[in-house]
């Protein structure tokens, strides 16, 4: 990536559509071989981002996604037990066996699997997204600041391996906790808000062309009303928003109305709750 334009053209060439602060804190990121942390609502293109540069950049994207409880064993490596147990008994089948040489041979290549990170290190260069990292503990916070400062991994039993060129790490966030200062100092920050109107009707239209313009600045400008309510339980992103026009589209639908939008929140608001407040204020909301 050569400049800040280069990243918003790249990225515009697979429907993702970054303004010029977004696009720059990307380049920034790679020039400066930082990992890059994206903080934001739910549906605001986060990881979409880590997706988009992968494809652009023609590069392996490697996902993992944290979850409560996950630790640096589930994102580095494992030993393939079953394979090594076959071998010992193949070594055992064919005579005598040295018991230190047996030991060796099961810590070949052969046996290593690698988990996400490892295998950004070993395919690198390549796209490590480290999806909601927020939803990990403070522990394996500490295990991917190591990772994230030196770019490598030792494996007891096998040796260290250093990735040849430092993958593009992007690390999102929800925001369900604070993350520890070590790590935020580590990474290039940016905060992605939901966007603007004309920007998300954009949005729309390049990642679904078959919609209409008209129909997309219906339902971007009822999503956006959405957004403003402090009593939805989850507020629609850019994700949903997408889907909604979609699934309109795919209905036949040239003109959002009261009896195709009720028909269709499915694809935009995902609680019984929400769907049901909607319902009761869409004819109002869709007069103004």
């Amino acid at each position: 990536m050569d400049s800040v334009a280069d990243v918003a053209a790249r990225l515009g060439t697979t429907g993702y559509l970054a303004d010029e602060e977004l696009a720059t804190v990307v380049f920034l990121a790679s020039r400066m071989q930082r990992p890059l942390l994206l903080e934001g609502e739910p549906g605001t293109g986060k990881t979409a981002l880590a997706e988009a540069l992968a494809q652009s950049l023609e590069l392996p994207l490697v996902r993992l996604q944290c979850y409560e409880g996950i630790d640096a064993s589930q994102a580095l490596y494992d030993w393939d037990f079953p394979r090594q147990i076959l071998h010992l008994r193949a070594l055992e089948a064919g005579g005598e066996v040295d018991s230190d040489e047996a030991e060796k041979s099961l810590y070949d290549e052969r046996f290593l699997l690698s988990r996400p990170v490892l295998a950004a290190l070993r395919q690198a260069p390549a796209v490590l997204l480290v999806d909601e990292v927020d939803r990990a503990d403070d522990e394996f916070e500490a295990f991917l600041l190591e990772v994230l400062s030196t770019w490598q991994v030792t494996i007891p039993e096998f040796g260290t391996i250093t990735a040849p060129e430092p993958p593009l790490v992007v690390l999102t966030s929800n925001r369900t906790r604070e993350l520890h200062d070590a790590l935020k100092r580590r990474c290039l920050y940016h905060w992605i808000d939901h966007p603007g109107l004309e920007r998300e009707v954009e949005i729309v239209r390049s990642r679904a062309p078959e919609v209409s313009e008209a129909l997309a600045r219906q339902v971007v400008r009822l999503v956006q009303q959405l957004r403003t309510r402090d009593d939805l339980l989850k507020p629609p992103g850019v994700a949903e928003t997408l889907d909604w026009a979609r699934a309109l589209t795919h209905l036949g639908t040239a003109e959002l109305d009261l009896a195709s939008a009720a028909a269709t929140l499915g694809a935009l608001l995902k609680y019984r709750e929400d769907s049901d407040r909607v319902k009761a204020a869409l004819d109002r909301m869709l007069a103004q």
